[in-house]
């Protein structure tokens, strides 16, 4: 998902840099915030699932030590 937002976001980088057009260029400012508003979302999503592993870790790890002792 990285990847696709990079190329999205490079690419919108020459739209505007070619475009002589106001209207354009603040269309396309619009799109590079919702490309970076959803790199953010891609970024926390990573955190999720690192926090959700290493919860999950832990519970196999008590669990593991509740059964044993």
């Amino acid at each position: 998902m990285q990847k696709d937002l990079d190329i999205m976001e490079s690419k919108l980088n020459a739209l505007e840099a070619s475009s002589d057009d106001k209207y354009q260029k603040s269309m396309i400012g619009a799109l590079k915030g919702i490309v970076e508003n959803q790199r953010h979302l891609v970024d926390e999503f990573e955190h999720l699932k690192k926090a959700i592993d290493l919860l999950t870790l832990q519970i196999f790890k008590v669990e593991k030590g509740f059964h044993s002792g």
